[in-house]
């Protein structure tokens, strides 16, 4: 496996070092780790489409933009109130 250089700020590259070290594990290990366990942007919308295939299979729940929109902004709300509190 080839290595490459990334330029990051050294309280980065500090803080970084130091997660590792608590998991016993090198930079390069944990950075490794890390990598796999994340997901593209491309990797999200495909597994959010298959969620909402899935569900719309198993239960008939198929919001449209209008109703997802509302949901989104009762959530906010609600959100707001519970900070609020």
């Amino acid at each position: 496996m080839a290595d490459a250089n990334i330029r990051i700020p050294a309280e980065a590259r500090d803080r970084l070092a130091d997660i590792a070290a608590a998991e016993g594990m090198s930079l390069r290990a944990y950075l490794a780790r890390l990598a796999d366990t994340l997901l593209t942007p491309a990797e999200r919308a495909a597994r959010a489409e298959r969620a909402r295939k899935s569900l719309r299979e198993w239960n008939g729940y198929n919001p449209t933009d209008a109703d997802a929109a509302n949901l989104d902004a009762e959530l906010d709300r609600r959100l707001r109130e519970a900070v609020d509190r």
